[in-house]
This record gives C-alpha cells, sequence and structure tokens, in this order.
C-alpha cells in the first residue's frame, strides 16, 4: 500500500470507533528517542523516517510536526502523499495541541495508543480542547490493526556493566534513590525511561536502535524493587546478581496489574513527562501521585571518576578510527567511486577495528554538497550519491564502546572550497572554539553559554535552527537530558546549572538549502577547575580528539585567541593520537595538527 492508501486504511478503523482523530508519535512504550522496527508506526503511516515527528490523522486531513532538524527532509518524503508538513516553531504554524483544539468539534474522540504517548503530552492537549468536551481513548493501538507484516518486538540478551567501569555499585544507586524517595516521602517510584532503568541497574541490552538498553520498567519500594522485563533476556548470573540486589524480575506486561494494585493512600513518584499515559493512569486515584522529574535523571547525567576516565579512553579510540578516515576521504575522494553509503561503511570499518566497539550510536550522516543542508540527512539507496572532487562532506557520527559513547561532527574539503565557502566555514569554527574556551562560574546552565557559539554567526546575519549541544550518556543515549546547551528555553528545555561529569555536544552549523552545510562538533566533559572569592568556575574540557579541515580554514578571520585555541587543540589531538600512528599516517596527523600562524 502507499501512504495515503494506509491513511484510508487507518481511517476505516477510526470510523468504527467515532475517533475525529488518531494520533501516532516516533516514541516506544518508553518515549525512547531511537526505536525499533516494530514501533516505527509514524514511519509506516507516513513515509517519514526522522527520529522526531508526530503524526495527526483526521477524517479528511492528515498533518506532520517535524523541528528544524527535519524540515528539508521531511518535505521531501511527504511528496506525493496528502500529508501536510507542518514545521514546527515557524510563524503561523500552530502546535499540534493547538490545532486540534481548534479542528475538532464538540464532543470529539481523540484517539492514540496510550503507551506511546505520555501523561503531560495528553494534558496538553486537553487544556486546548477541554473546553470542547473532547474525550481521549488511549486503549488501542490502530496502526497494528492496519500493519499487517509488522515485524515482532525486540528481545536480545542482557548484559552487566562491570562496576569498575560503572564507579558505584546497583546497590548503591538504588540506596541514592531511596534517599531522594524518603526526602519526597515517597513509597513507590515508577521508572519507565529505558536509559535510567539499564544506567540504575548496571545492564544494558540491544531492543532499542542505537542504544545499548532493553524493554522494562521498574517500581522501586523502600526495601525492595521489581523489574518487569522478559526474562528470559536474563542469564541466571545477573538473575542471582539482582536478587542479591533485592530486585525482583517479573513478566513485562505484569506492570499494569503491579500499578492497580497500589495500596489507597501510598504516594507514587512517576514523572508525567517521561511515564506513558496508560501506565500513569493505572496508579488508583486513591493513590497520591508526586509528579516531578525521575531522581535518576541528574544522576545518570553527573559522570563518575572511572566513567569520566573510560569516556576519555573511548574518545581516543573513536579519534584514531575518525582521524584515519578523514585522510582516507580527503584522499580518495574524486579519485575513486566513493558515494555516501560507500564513505559510511568505511568509517564504520575503522571503527570496527578499535577494540571494544560494540556498534554506531545513531544513523550515520554522511552528507556530501548539498545534502549536507539537511541537518539530520541519513543516506539512502535512492539518495546516495558519490563524493567528488569540490565542495564539502559532511560527517556525523558516533560510536559505542565498552568504554563510553560517542559523537562527532567533521566536516572536509573534497578538493577545492570557494572562498566563500571557507568563510562560512571558519565563521561556524569560531563559535565553536568559543562555547569550548568558556570559563563560567558553578551555577551557570547551558543556556547561559549558547549565545557564545551563535555570537560570530549573528554578527554575520547568519544562524542554525537547532540546540548548540545535547548531553551525552555513558554507554547509553547519545541524547542525554537534562544538560544542553541551547539558547530558547520552552516547557520542554529545563534550565539545569551544568555539574563537574557532565557530557554535552559543541556543534554549532550553518546550513545553505541546496548548496552545503557546515557542522563542528566536539564533545566536551564540565570539569571544575579554580576556586576563589567569586566561587567555583567551572571548564570544558574536549573529549573529542580529531582536527579540524585547516584547508577550509580562513586563519585571517580568526583573531589571536580564536588561533591559540585552535592551535592547542590541534597540538593536544597530535600529542594523543600520534602513539596509534605511523609512516604516512603520522606524517598526514603531523600536517593535519600543524600549528597556524
Amino acid at each position: 500500500m502507499d501512504i495515503d492508501a494506509r491513511l484510508d486504511a487507518l481511517r476505516g478503523v477510526m470510523r468504527e470507533r467515532n475517533f475525529s482523530a488518531y494520533i501516532i508519535p516516533t516514541e516506544d512504550f518508553h518515549s525512547s528517542e531511537y526505536v525499533r522496527e516494530y514501533f516505527k508506526a509514524r514511519e509506516y503511516m507516513s513515509g517519514f523516517t526522522g527520529s522526531a515527528g508526530t503524526l495527526a490523522v483526521l477524517p479528511d486531513r492528515a498533518a506532520l510536526w517535524t523541528d528544524g532538524r527535519y524540515f528539508i527532509q521531511a518535505a521531501r518524503q511527504l511528496t506525493g502523499s496528502s500529508i501536510e508538513l507542518m514545521r514546527m516553531g515557524q510563524p503561523g504554524v500552530p502546535a499540534l495541541e493547538d490545532f486540534l483544539g481548534d479542528v475538532l468539534e464538540e464532543g470529539s474522540v481523540a484517539g492514540f495508543d496510550g503507551r506511546t504517548v505520555t501523561e503531560r503530552f495528553v494534558r496538553k492537549i486537553e487544556q486546548k480542547a477541554g473546553e470542547k468536551n473532547i474525550t481521549f481513548a488511549g486503549g488501542e493501538d490502530l496502526v497494528g490493526m492496519v500493519w499487517k507484516d509488522r515485524p515482532p518486538m525486540a528481545m536480545e540478551p542482557v548484559w552487566e556493566i562491570d562496576v569498575g567501569y560503572a564507579g558505584r555499585s546497583r546497590e548503591e544507586k538504588l540506596d541514592g534513590v531511596r534517599e531522594q524517595m524518603r526526602i519526597r516521602k515517597a513509597d513507590v517510584l515508577l521508572l519507565t525511561a529505558l536509559d535510567e532503568i539499564a544506567w540504575l541497574l548496571n545492564l544494558r541490552g540491544n531492543d532499542v536502535a542505537y542504544t545499548p538498553v532493553f524493554m522494562a520498567y521498574l517500581v522501586v519500594e523502600e526495601e525492595r524493587a521489581c523489574l518487569y522485563a522478559r526474562q528470559e533476556a536474563f542469564s541466571e548470573e545477573i538473575l542471582q546478581k539482582l536478587s542479591k540486589a533485592r530486585v525482583t524480575v517479573e513478566p513485562y506486561e505484569a506492570v499494569e496489574r503491579r500499578l492497580r494494585e497500589i495500596p489507597a493512600g501510598s504516594r507514587v513518584w512517576a514523572d508525567s513527562g517521561s511515564v506513558n499515559y496508560r501506565l500513569y493512569n493505572s496508579v488508583p486515584a486513591s493513590a497520591e501521585r508526586i509528579d516531578q522529574d525521575s531522581p535518576v535523571l541528574l544522576m545518570k547525567a553527573v559522570k563518575t571518576p572511572q566513567e569520566m576516565a573510560h569516556i576519555r579512553e573511548a574518545h581516543v579510540k573513536d579519534g584514531v578510527a575518525v582521524t584515519r578516515f578523514m585522510r582516507w576521504l580527503k584522499m580518495n575522494a574524486g579519485r575513486e567511486n566513493i558515494t555516501e553509503l560507500g564513505a559510511a561503511r568505511q568509517l564504520e570499518n575503522f571503527r570496527a577495528q578499535m577494540e571494544g566497539y560494540l556498534g554506531p550510536s545513531f544513523e550515520p550522516i554522511i552528507a556530501y554538497g548539498a545534502h549536507g543542508a539537511v541537518v539530520h540527512y541519513e543516506p539512502t539507496q535512492e539518495t546516495d550519491t558519490q563524493i567528488t572532487e569540490g565542495g564539502f562532506c559532511l560527517a556525523d557520527t558516533g560510536g559505542h564502546y565498552r568504554e563510553g559513547t560517542t559523537d562527532v561532527t567533521r566536516t572536509m574539503a573534497i578538493g577545492t572550497v570557494t572562498e566563500e565557502e571557507k568563510r562560512y566555514y571558519t565563521l561556524v569554527l569560531r563559535g565553536h572554539l568559543a562555547l569550548g574556551a568558556a570559563r563560567f562560574v558553578k551555577g551557570v546552565s547551558g543556556q547561559n553559554l549558547d549565545v557564545l557559539a551563535r555570537q560570530p554567526l549573528w554578527e554575520a546575519g547568519l544562524d542554525y535552527n537547532h540546540g548548540t549541544g545535547h548531553g551525552v550518556g555513558y554507554l547509553l543515549n547519545v541524547h542525554e537530558g537534562p544538560q544542553r546547551f541551547q539558547w530558547r528555553i520552552t516547557e520542554a528545555s529545563k534550565n539545569v546549572p551544568l555539574e563537574e561529569g557532565m557530557v554535552l555536544s559543541n556543534e554549532p552549523g550553518i546550513y545553505l538549502e541546496g548548496r552545503f552545510g557546515i557542522r563542528h562538533e566536539n564533545l566536551v566533559l564540565c570539569r571544575a577547575g579554580e576556586k576563589n572569592a567569586y566561587g567555583q568556575f567551572m571548564y570544558l574540557e574536549p573529549l573529542t580528539m580529531a582536527p579540524f579541515d585547516k584547508d577550509a580554514i580562513l586563519p585571517e578571520l580568526l583573531s589571536g585567541c580564536e588561533l591559540r585555541w585552535l592551535n592547542e587543540y590541534h597540538e593536544k589531538v597530535y600529542r594523543t593520537l600520534a602513539p596509534y600512528f605511523s609512516g604516512e599516517e603520522l606524517k598526514w596527523l603531523r600536517l593535519a595538527t600543524e600549528e597556524i600562524r
């Protein structure tokens, strides 16, 4: 079936239930950013493959909301269907809840799979549509009724992170969570975010695309905890270790029944922003809800000394692979038949040669020429293009290693680039360097610092339509909250002070549709520096170890400080990576990191 035929089939099921709208988000039952094939309902119904977006289907129209990273991609992939593109945050574009509040009639019913939307998401719609007495039906998966060849849900083996890598045992972490529960007088804590559960229990899996987690819910009480998961995924050894930590394992589907049995008067801690609608409403009305961020959220974001040490090791390995890739691409593109997909395979080969490599942390973005202007472009068989001489190739990729997670973007000049292209490249680099060199007092948030990366572009009347940086987990989500660099403060973007041990990306960019895109990305580790009468000062330690392409830099646009920052970074890259190279590779690295005067 084509997309409109699928929409018509869904509308037939909607008519049987008297639904005036059906909402299809991107997420799985745990609000995961990346999902395995079973959960790609929005992609199946729309044809849009981006990692963020929500589809609303009405009897006579359909619309898809996505953010600035995907405007170009979504417009291309929706072509030929009847789905309208709603460019979030743009003038004249209503938010989903405002749209539904306007178009739905009095007494309408809006449906959705209540396991794939959060309680807070439904509340936002309810606030806008409540005056019209809109009711919600979250009990059925209508897409599953029309998706006849739907893949099965993943269930792969669960494995353990040694405490030498994690820095804290699961017992210590559970004690820390219970201390927070006592402070808030919570009897029960419900955790549904897969990265939080994996981090808390020092376990990992492979049930979600690009994220080493496993499908599970966790209910924590003072004396015990219950993990709702597929028991077959756990070895007997892990089950025994969990039992020693007073954690039992029950069937994945049994969690709803467990929540419905919570005694009256109990205080239940559940974050409406991450817990799905159906689970949140399984808690009896006779229980009191504590609707706050999970205590694991911030605990997980602040890396232990052991995690910090291993993350540095992961980035050395990744730096070797990425630097080899840069040399290979710059030397061979235009001379050999190299396409975007072929380049992605070559980089994966370089990473796979590194000890402890587990796999990519997200779908690789290898974007040549005009494709670079699509912020989250992913090459496919249909879009794959040859990388030839002239112009930029943007490579935004990452990996999971036993020692941690990486995410790096390098924009490379393939042969000759124009003076205009070099100017844009250098402007973006100036912003990247300024943020990377930031010194700030403890208590400052990423929102306070975002301007440093944008200022060189703003001075030139330019900007980019995405945040400057996101948090990164420890062998977990490549996009982790709550820390971030982003000037736009919304309900969803919490103003969180940066603390020692937080890992973030520093990735300003510029995107000229139909021409090229440029992005420079390092991961940085927030560290405590000097403490004096003015307070505790903080700084950002660069984790990523790979050179920037000097062939695209206009040194005359860099200030003395900016040149010093770049040269110091390149000297660190050389010292760090040189022991792993020899011969022609080492010569290339020396030239690539040589001081610019």
